[in-house]
């Protein structure tokens, strides 16, 4: 048994006036109901560090159903593991049960199901267990702090304070074993040195050097998650630069390994700068992300014979493309068409994919000027005709009502 570290209030930096106040309800109940619950992860090393986080997860006791028993606004999702996801309007609190480390025996007991080549979902991975052993099941030390609801103080298990302090990313535990169980910890290992600014341990950095192919083996689904992940942290850049030289892309998207250009890096540069400067993150949606990745390698060499469009080995969503065809079709009318008539632009404005391509214009159009003309046309008709034109385009347009049928009474004939 490992005795963590503990540091009391006063010792740290976090308070619950900088916790997200949806994520500070979901911990007073849990902890009122007599759970253990905690802050985790990526959020606690962001408030250690005078960031604010993007996500605020939590970790509890309190089995899955429990947790949906006590919140009405909650959904249990999963396959490999439950989760609950405690919804406030479109935000989400994720909410998971303490687990342990499954052995590597167990994936060969009975009740695997294969979905896949190397993908497997297993009955094990809903193992629950205590703090140390979720703390221990965990990626790198940074990531397995727990901030403690009930006594205010920070829990240390693996050393992530220690790393914090000096920039390190290190794994916990042997790094080979670590990867081999997920190969995406090895992504999110040189993300988080473009993020942080941080230095990878060398052990880390030679397990990655024999492992990176193993990054074949992941989900294509979820190795796209992580893709747009990355593409909205405003370093992308750096971190797809720090994915190539270590080699990561050759198994997953050889395009990025071989054919990089300094138009991607160009591309990227300024969707950077946009996410680092834009006061609405929600502006940047898949099709634009997407985009700013494959249009700098040449759009079209992506459409396969069966007319579906992939990076790589990674299949992607239909919908994405589609959307991306269309903010690129609508670029040459907001340019051409920036002085036209009220009317003709406010046609275009009603446009569905308006909103998205305006913030390409913004992003990677070069043309300023035109950008700030379509933004204060917004404003001017907002001003004029309401709310129906947002900051970005069209809002939804007004439901028709449905007309009532009038149900006209008859007597049917009697049988004869």
């Amino acid at each position: 048994m490992t005795v963590p570290a503990v540091i009391p209030r006063a010792d740290h930096p976090i308070s619950r006036s900088r916790l997200d106040p949806d994520a500070l309800k979901v911990l007073c109940r849990l902890h009122q109901h007599n759970r253990l619950a905690y802050l985790v992860g990526g959020s606690v090393r962001d408030l250690l560090l005078g960031r604010q986080p993007k996500d605020f997860d939590i970790s509890t006791s309190a089995h899955p159903y429990e947790i949906k028993r006590l919140f009405r606004n909650c959904w249990i999702i999963g396959r490999r593991f439950r989760l609950a996801h405690v919804k406030f309007g479109p935000k989400t609190i994720e909410v998971a049960t303490f687990r342990r480390k499954v052995p590597p025996a167990a994936e060969h007991a009975p009740g695997v199901t294969e979905l896949a080549p190397n993908v497997r979902v297993m009955r094990h991975d809903n193992s629950f267990g205590t703090p140390e052993e979720d703390a221990f099941r965990r990626d790198f030390t940074l990531n397995a702090l727990f901030y403690d609801i009930a006594t205010f103080s920070l829990i240390d298990y693996t050393g992530g304070l220690a790393d914090l302090r000096a920039g390190v990313i290190r794994c916990i535990g042997d790094p080979d074993e670590r990867f081999a169980e997920d190969p995406v910890r090895m992504l999110r290992a040189v993300a988080l040195q473009a993020r942080l600014d941080f230095r990878i341990d060398p052990p880390v950095l030679d397990a990655i050097e024999r492992k990176r192919l193993e990054m074949a083996r992941s989900a294509p689904p979820r190795l796209i998650e992580e893709f747009y992940k990355i593409l909205r942290t405003g370093v992308s850049a750096r971190t797809f630069r720090g994915l190539r030289e270590i080699g990561l892309l050759e198994g997953v998207a050889p395009e990025l390994q071989f054919r990089a250009s300094e138009g991607l890096w160009q591309s990227l540069a300024e969707l950077d700068a946009y996410r680092r400067q834009s006061s609405v993150p929600d502006a940047l949606t898949n099709p634009i992300l997407l985009g700013s990745l494959i249009v700098p390698l040449g759009f079209q060499a992506h459409v396969r014979e069966d007319s579906s469009v992939g990076l790589g080995a990674l299949p992607l969503a239909r919908r994405d493309v589609e959307r991306l065809r269309q903010i690129l079709q609508l670029q040459r009318r907001l340019l051409v068409d920036v002085t036209a008539p009220d009317r003709i632009r406010r046609g275009l404005v009603h446009r569905s994919a308006f909103p998205e391509a305006l913030a390409w214009l913004e992003i990677h159009g070069g043309a300023p000027a035109a950008a700030e003309s379509w933004r204060s046309f917004l404003v001017a008709s907002a001003a004029a005709h309401g709310p129906s034109l947002t900051e970005f385009g069209a809002g939804p347009r007004p439901r028709r009502r449905r007309r009532r049928r009038r149900h006209r009474s008859f007597h049917r004939p009697p049988v004869q």
